[in-house]
């Protein structure tokens, strides 16, 4: 049952905080709720526990498992890649060491974008963003010493998604865990990346049959996989406030879902295996707010619009980051606070797995002490806090359940307007320019001293803090090339154009791709070559134009 809408004192505009003279007293988050000094049990609307529930039941709000952090801890992460996959493999092994329970891969542009580290394109960019992958080689150098039936990974990529999975199952095979042992997630939604993030490659329709592809083949192969990590996370870098990250994000996972559903497949067969990605900004109570929200949402769209019987498809499983856009290059170790803010009110939201950010990131990839920093920020978080000590800990407070009810009354409101444009795909100018309105608003309200950002616009010193930065080795890059030509030349050339006129074929019709990209990949394609095969069928897309 959705909240009762109370008046609200900025109507103008229901996603975005609106900008407000330095005499008005008002308050509001970057959603434009106005928060009020004091909050009573007149602010909360009627049959609250209605809509709580109770923590492991529907609808989720409290929590998606009974005990919650007393039964497991969420799942500590840390985002790493860069330079080469032999640093990558360095410092894997360095997290687990210090306590990491997960892995989250990052990849350099070229490899999210399907391209080989020799395509001309490319240079200057190879391992800068993250670790080149341009081979099965470079994956078996990535996770060597590291057992693929004992970590869980999880793949930052997109248009390429299926491409990189597939080699991961292909590299564990190589290490004797079969693929239905395999733990993980690829992050494989790329309606975020027409949105806000432009690292796509082919056009929407096309897009989203390997998106669906990819669910199909994990059912059967990899059942243990997370076959999507639908992100909002990435929106609210580009700007949006945390209604639209919450209204976007869904209305692309029902975008998702209907595709499948189409598809032929059973709505209790893949929804178990969906996974979400979210942001946590500096705003604690807003952000503890959205993610009890978004529970409650998702659980009633699973359930009322696409019919699943399944407790385990109406629970919204999701991983945060600790906001990137909220890190300042100006006096950087004040960011170990605002990242140690935005954990605790991850985890007093419920997440499953968290990424705490370096503090240096405004200025480099992390180093190993700034990632170990984030790392022991977590720990502190789990072991000292408290905050891991009993469910759902801010339930029955009127502000933050005023807050829950409020950040869901708005986003069904913007979600409203997506629908009526006929989904997301339909809808992408729409929530373009929603972000850019909003990415603009963030920077007026800091320009004008609304918004105090603590070093940049207020207590600034003249002070330049001396911080040690990662600076990826100049060579590296070339290491990467040479290895890549060697690859290419010790292989079976005509094996390889045997497979990719496969895969080609498959693309001019209507298989599951995923079979013919894993017998190319295992036939040592690179990722350019298999990209390039179905760039030649399906088109690039040309869009993103709209800031």
């Amino acid at each position: 049952m959705a909240p009762t809408k109370r008046p609200a004192a900025a109507e103008t505009h229901r996603t975005i905080a609106p900008l407000v003279g330095p005499d008005d007293e008002r308050v509001f988050t970057d959603s434009g709720i106005e928060i009020e000094p004091l909050y009573g049990p007149e602010d909360v609307a009627p049959d609250l526990e209605q809509r709580l529930g109770q923590p492991g039941e529907p609808p989720f709000t409290r929590g998606i498992h009974e005990g919650m952090y007393r039964d497991r801890l969420w799942t500590m992460r840390q985002y790493a890649g860069f330079a080469s996959p032999e640093d990558t493999n360095e410092r894997y092994r360095y997290l687990i060491e210090h306590g990491s329970t997960g892995l989250s891969m990052a990849f350099d542009l070229p490899t999210q974008l399907g391209r080989d580290s020799d395509d001309p394109l490319c240079n200057g960019e190879v391992g800068r963003t993250g670790v080149p992958i341009d081979t099965i080689e470079d994956m078996r150098i990535c996770f060597d010493q590291i057992p693929l039936d004992s970590v869980s990974t999880s793949m930052t990529i997109n248009a390429p998604a299926a491409i990189l999975l597939l080699l991961y199952e292909l590299v564990g095979e190589e290490q004797g865990v079969p693929s239905e042992k395999l733990r993980g997630t690829v992050q494989n939604d790329v309606l975020k990346e027409y949105m806000a993030r432009g690292n796509y490659i082919y056009p929407p329709v096309p897009t989203m049959r390997i998106t669906t592809d990819l669910f199909e083949y994990c059912q059967t192969h990899v059942p243990k996989w997370n076959t999507i990590s639908i992100s909002g996370y990435h929106i609210r870098e580009k700007g949006c406030s945390a209604v639209q990250e919450v209204a976007f994000t869904l209305s692309n996972a029902i975008a998702y879902v209907e595709a499948a559903l189409e598809r032929g497949l059973k709505i209790d067969e893949f929804a178990p295996r969906l996974a979400f990605f979210f942001n946590c900004h500096n705003n604690v109570f807003q952000e503890i707010a959205k993610f009890r929200a978004v529970r409650r949402m998702w659980a009633k769209i699973v359930a009322e619009r696409f019919g699943a019987e399944d407790p385990n498809s109406m629970k919204i499983r999701f991983h945060t980051q600790t906001g990137g856009v909220t890190l300042q290059a100006q006096q950087p170790e004040v960011n170990i606070i605002r990242v140690a803010l935005q954990g605790f009110a991850a985890v007093s939201g419920g997440t499953q797995s968290l990424h705490t950010n370096g503090f240096d990131e405004a200025l480099a990839l992390p180093t190993e002490r700034s990632a170990r920093i984030a790392l022991r920020t977590q720990q502190v978080l789990a072991y000292e806090s408290g905050v891991a000590d009993t469910v759902d800990p801010f339930a029955g407070s009127y502000f933050v359940e005023s807050l829950t009810d409020e950040i869901e009354l708005r986003s069904w409101e913007l979600m409203e307007k997506v629908e009526e444009m006929g989904g997301s795909v339909e809808a992408l100018e729409f929530m373009q320019r929603e972000i850019e309105e909003s990415a603009l608003s963030y920077h007026e309200r800091y320009r004008s001293g609304q918004d105090v950002i603590v070093g940049v616009n207020k207590f600034v010193t003249d002070q330049v803090d001396d911080v040690d930065i990662l600076r990826v080795d100049p060579e590296a890059e070339q290491r990467q090339l040479a290895r890549l030509k060697t690859f290419k030349e010790s292989r079976d050339q005509a094996a390889v154009e045997a497979k990719l006129e496969a895969l080609r074929d498959v693309a001019r019709g209507d298989g599951n791709l995923l079979h013919p990209i894993r017998a190319a990949l295992a036939a040592d394609a690179s990722i350019g070559e298999v990209c390039g095969a179905m760039r030649e069928i399906f088109g690039e897309y040309k869009g993103g134009a709209f800031f």
